[in-house]
């Protein structure tokens, strides 16, 4: 039998009365185009952000109305105050325009994505944010952040997060990568998340950690087409419609770059600080200024600089080589002022232990490898307790 289509999603939709009482949703054009994945449906509604937290009943009543149509597996519904431009593609939704009462977003404002969970109303990015609370019951949230792919972030990522729990901390993982998860196949975990009630999931466990991942939801193999708001409203409900428990820290694995991850990250949680993964040369350090720079601009605090790849040992003489020169990511650290968390080596069992699904402080715990990352989770455990008291989220300016 064939799966929803988009087509009947939205005759579905129409049944749900728009803000206006007299119009539904659809013909209002508040539905972002709508994805589909092993029979979830995911999709969002834009609302004015001062009637965000009035209006959240109507997207209950919309992912309601989705969850019972046959062949539906689950919705992920989310409101968003972003102004939503018009289809670019020749499958995207077809709606008609908001009508002339509807109140939009003010000119200019690039608002950040609603949060159901919360209840509180969206600003605009030209607006000062009010503080942001944290996510209950989890004492620091850090960043992993990269200025490009392909310099083993998510690998450095979970190995500092089980290096931290090898400290003796309680910790989680977010997976913020929508486009490319990583956590599924690092952790070997399968499987979808529990409900627990509402909309709110259980996270999944791997070697002690929480973890939560979009990775979880749809198929490895499923490309997540989305647009900004969708990506900004996903990140947002897996950080906060997840059930994390006690934690001491929850560390994000963010995408590689400075977009909208980085920006709803600063905007939506008070970031306890950042690490920024980089490899030794310097086409890989430009990149890394750019996300040591973009989390400056943020006011969220530097954590430090990894170097990944530092050097290569090679297995059969144990002879090291500098393949991407040796120690930039040190020297940068100097020049801007900014922590220097230690070297990762480019060894052979990193990337099996990775490719495996068990990383390596905990596939080897007593070796150097392990010991390194445990090393910088020290250090940044270090500069967590330096700065304890917590911050307000900033607000973000663009001028």
């Amino acid at each position: 039998m064939a799966g929803v289509t988009k087509d009947q999603v939205l005759e579905q939709l129409k049944t749900v009365t728009g803000p206006d009482f007299n119009s539904n949703i659809v013909e209002l054009g508040l539905v972002s185009d709508i994805f589909i994945a092993d029979d979830k449906v995911f999709f969002s509604i834009t609302v004015p952000a001062a009637r965000a937290q009035e209006l959240e009943p109507l997207r209950a009543a919309a992912e309601r109305v989705v969850k019972t149509m046959p062949g539906v597996a689950g919705a992920i519904v989310a409101l968003t105050a972003e102004k939503r431009g018009g289809p670019t593609s020749d499958d995207a939704p077809r709606a008609a325009p908001p009508r002339p009462a509807q109140r939009p977003a003010p000119a200019g404002a690039v608002p950040p994505p609603r949060v159901p969970a919360q209840g509180a109303p969206a600003q605009g990015a030209h607006s000062h944010a009010p503080v942001k609370s944290g996510v209950p019951g989890v004492g620091a949230i850090i960043a992993v952040a990269s200025g490009k792919g392909g310099v083993g972030k998510s690998t450095t990522a979970v190995n500092l997060a089980l290096g931290l729990q090898a400290n003796g901390h309680r910790v989680g993982i977010l997976d913020a990568d929508i486009y490319g998860p990583s956590m599924p196949r690092l952790l070997n975990l399968h499987g979808k998340p529990e409900v627990v009630s509402g909309r709110v999931l259980k996270p999944m466990e791997g070697y002690g950690l929480k973890v939560m991942s979009i990775g979880f939801l749809v198929d490895e193999e499923t490309p997540m087409i989305w647009r900004g708001p969708m990506v900004m409203s996903a990140l947002t409900q897996m950080l906060r419609e997840v059930q994390w428990g006690d934690l001491d820290v929850l560390v994000v694995d963010m995408p590689p770059g400075t977009g909208d991850a980085q920006l709803t990250m600063a905007q939506q949680v008070p970031l306890a600080g950042a690490v920024i993964v980089s490899t030794p040369q310097d086409l890989a350090l430009i990149d890394a200024r750019k996300g040591l720079n973009m989390f400056k601009k943020v006011d969220v605090p530097l954590l430090g600089i990894v170097e990944n790849m530092s050097y290569f040992i090679a297995p059969d003489t144990g002879a090291r080589y500098d393949i991407f020169g040796h120690g930039g990511a040190r020297k940068e650290a100097e020049r801007l002022d900014v922590p220097f968390l230690g070297e990762v080596p480019l060894v052979m069992e990193i990337r099996e232990t990775s490719d495996s699904g068990k990383p390596v402080v905990v596939s080897n715990p007593g070796g150097p490898q392990a010991k390194a990352y445990r090393d910088i989770a020290a250090k940044v455990w270090d500069q967590l307790a330096a700065a304890k008291g917590g911050r307000a989220a900033p607000a973000i300016v663009f001028e």
